[in-house]
Order: structure tokens, then C-alpha cells, then sequence
């Protein structure tokens, strides 16, 4: 096991982090799918060491303590320096490095880059959020207790649809569906043979079946597929060089990149399981990037260069995103959850989950930025409900630490 910084960083007194309590329940709601990492969960207390420091061992203590294969960081200070980690081993069988600011697959990051794309167009006035989905996409969306008359665009992007969630119907061993291509009205379909979870509009509920319709409300409107219109729109533009879509049945991950890892069951024996058909997570979660890529998309979103400051508004404006004690001053708005950190700052941005690969991240309103990759899900190094909820939180606690040291 290895821990790199680079470059060389400043020391910072670290300030201490109290504990909030969470339920383990609630938790797994949102990480049970293997997509979606929601970003509302407590911090733990990490140490008093300076910032490098106390960086270097939060990301030691991720692969000794918790089990992570590898880790990945990349932090940006408020006057732009960046700072790269990486603990642990690339590839278990062979030994290799981490590579540092190696592609990971992006997970429920993917969230935000699809939200973004429907604040443009309604920017060009070709979307109303507050125009039902039946507009769009007639006929679509129907089933017990589900009418599409009743659910807005901004009801998708804020997860307060009341859809089920699809990935519920998925095989929970990943090494049955990894060469599965999906198509995204099969996964649709998945979700709507269920019931209504609640009322449009009553409550919040991560779905990752909201961001399925989303990615079809962009195709309609566009006529393009979403992961061009996601590509020409946001990737490039920001010259997002180590970010890309992948296509129909790419199975691999085209650059330097860490192993990923995944359990036939939950905390079972470790397997390589990088390649993979991400069509399970499409406009959810399908994106592949690097931490330096993620820092740098938040920060040019909550900065302005990605919406115009109506939809940036509208994308900022939230709900609370929390059931019962799970941090309850977490919110959500359109794509972008805003997470209190510990030092009085708040994080914007989002999370992702998929089978190998778990990051979190975001942006402060001063700037700071950071971004943390593990290879594998908190569910495949953690057999119960407390351990997966412990391995997961210290993936957030290194995000804190990274910005509030």
C-alpha cells in the first residue's frame, strides 16, 4: 500500500469534525441500486494533522481500514493549485500504481452533467420545468399510481417524482448484468411495473429512474442522442479532455485508469469488474472521468460558464434531502446536492456509484473544490448495514478534510 501527493502542499491547522447521527436504513435506500451516492450523509472526526497530512491518511485509512483497493484525490484550493493523492494498489493481481488522477467510471456524477443539459434548453426555451413530462414525451409514462400529467421536469431533476427507483429490478450480483446491454425504455419499463412511491411534489426520494426520463426528454427535444448532446455541450466546451460518454456496448475504459472492483454479494471476495456495459446507468450514472475533470465541471457550473444565471437559480434552488436523521440540513435542487461541511462551508455538487467505482465531490462558493474515487462500492467491502454506511461515510470525510484542513 502506497499514498502519493502531488504535488507537495501547504500545511494547514485541521480543524475538528463532530459526528452526526444517520440511519443506516435511509442510507442504503440510496446506495442499494449500486448508481447513486447521495452525498447526505454525517462527518466523522479525522484528526488534527495538517492538511497534507491529514489528507495522506484519511486516503491510507480508506484502503487499511475500510478496504478500498485504491483511492484516488484531486483537490483545488480557492486560488486554483491543484493537488493529486492516490493510496493503495492499482490492479491487486499485478501490483501496479495507482494512477494519479487516473478515469474512473462517474457514477450518479452523471446526474449533473444531464441536469445541466435540460437548464439549457429551457434557456433556449425549448423545456419548461414546470411543464408535465406528458408534454414532451405523450403517452410514456403511465402505471399504478403514475401519470405523467402529474409529474413536471422539475420534479425528474429534484427527485420528488414519487417514481420507483428501476435499478430495485436489476440482479444484485453485477457480474450477472455486466455484459448486459440495456435500453433505456427497458429500464423505464422496469420502473414502471411498480407503484407509485408517493404523491408529484410531496416529498423527496432518490430515483434514478427520474434521470432515465430526463435523458429521454433531452433526445426528444433534440433529436440528437443525450450522450452527444452532453458531449458538445458541456465536455468539450470545457475541455473536459479526460471525461467522455462511452458508446453502445463499449465495455472498457479507454484511458489510464485504476481497476475497479466488485462483489458477487455484499462484502464477498473482491473481482476485477472494469469492464462493464454501463447502459444499466445511462443518463443516471454512464460517464466516465478523472477527479481533476469532476473539480473542474462543478466549479465552472456553480461559476457560471455551463447556464445562465435564471437556470443556474433555478438549478441552485432546493429541497431539504433527508429522511428522518440523516443529516437533515442536506437539500437537493436540479441535479446538484448542497452538503454543510464542517468548517461552515457548503459543498455543491453530487456523488456517484457503479459497480467498481465510487466517488464524491463538489464545490465550495469560495472555490475549493475536491473530489474522491475509490475502486469499489462501500456494499463490496462491507458485508452489514453499519460497515457499508462507515466505509461509505469515510469517502465524504475525506472530501471534508480535503477542503476544511
Amino acid at each position: 500500500m502506497s499514498v502519493r501527493l502531488h504535488p507537495s502542499a501547504r500545511n494547514q491547522p485541521k480543524k475538528q469534525r463532530g459526528r452526526r447521527g444517520v440511519s443506516v436504513v435511509a442510507a442504503l435506500a440510496v446506495l442499494g441500486g449500486g448508481l447513486a451516492v447521495s452525498g447526505s450523509l454525517a462527518y466523522g472526526a479525522p484528526g488534527h494533522a495538517g492538511n497534507r497530512d491529514a489528507v495522506s491518511e484519511g486516503a491510507r485509512n480508506l484502503v487499511r481500514e475500510d478496504g478500498f483497493p485504491a483511492v484516488l484525490a484531486a483537490v483545488e484550493g480557492s486560488h486554483g493549485r491543484v493537488r493529486d493523492y492516490t493510496a493503495g494498489t492499482g490492479d491487486l493481481e499485478t501490483g501496479s500504481a495507482v494512477p494519479v488522477n487516473g478515469q474512473v467510471r462517474a457514477g450518479s456524477n452523471t446526474k449533473s452533467f444531464t441536469a445541466a443539459v435540460v437548464l439549457q434548453l429551457v434557456g433556449e426555451g425549448k423545456v419548461d420545468l414546470d411543464e408535465p413530462i406528458e408534454t414532451y414525451l405523450p403517452g410514456l409514462v403511465r402505471g399504478d399510481g403514475i401519470d405523467g400529467t402529474r409529474i413536471t421536469v422539475r420534479n425528474l431533476l429534484q427527485h420528488t417524482s414519487g417514481l420507483p427507483d428501476y435499478t430495485r429490478s436489476l440482479a444484485p450480483n453485477p457480474f450477472e448484468i455486466r455484459d448486459t446491454y440495456y435500453n433505456p425504455r427497458e429500464m423505464l419499463d422496469l420502473a414502471l411495473r411498480e407503484k407509485a412511491v408517493f404523491e408529484p411534489g410531496a416529498k423527496w426520494q432518490y430515483s434514478n429512474t427520474n434521470y432515465i426520463l430526463a435523458g429521454l426528454l433531452v433526445e426528444k427535444v433534440t433529436g440528437r442522442p443525450v450522450g452527444e448532446e452532453i458531449t458538445n455541450r458541456i465536455v468539450r466546451p470545457l475541455g473536459l479532455k479526460d471525461t467522455y460518454w462511452p458508446n453502445a456496448g463499449e465495455r472498457g475504459i479507454r484511458g489510464t485508469h485504476p481497476t475497479g472492483y466488485g462483489s458477487a454479494a455484499l462484502g464477498g471476495p473482491l473481482e476485477d469488474i472494469t469492464r462493464l456495459d454501463p447502459s444499466q446507468a445511462w443518463a443516471a450514472g454512464q460517464l466516465v472521468t478523472t477527479p481533476r475533470d469532476l473539480n473542474r465541471f462543478f466549479s465552472a457550473l456553480l461559476g457560471g460558464e455551463v447556464l445562465g444565471a435564471a437556470e443556474l437559480k433555478e438549478m441552485t434552488t432546493t429541497v431539504p434531502a433527508a429522511e428522518g436523521s440523516v443529516t437533515p440540513d442536506t437539500e437537493y435542487g436540479l441535479g446538484l446536492f448542497r452538503t454543510p461541511l464542517s468548517c461552515g462551508a457548503e459543498l455543491w455538487g453530487h456523488g456517484g456509484s457503479i459497480h467498481g467505482y465510487e466517488t464524491f465531490g463538489g464545490v465550495t462558493d469560495d472555490g475549493r473544490a475536491a473530489t474522491v474515487a475509490v475502486t469499489a462500492l462501500s456494499s463490496a467491502v462491507a458485508a452489514e448495514p453499519e460497515g457499508i454506511l462507515r466505509a461509505h461515510q469515510h469517502v465524504q470525510d475525506l472530501v471534508d478534510t480535503a477542503i476544511c484542513a
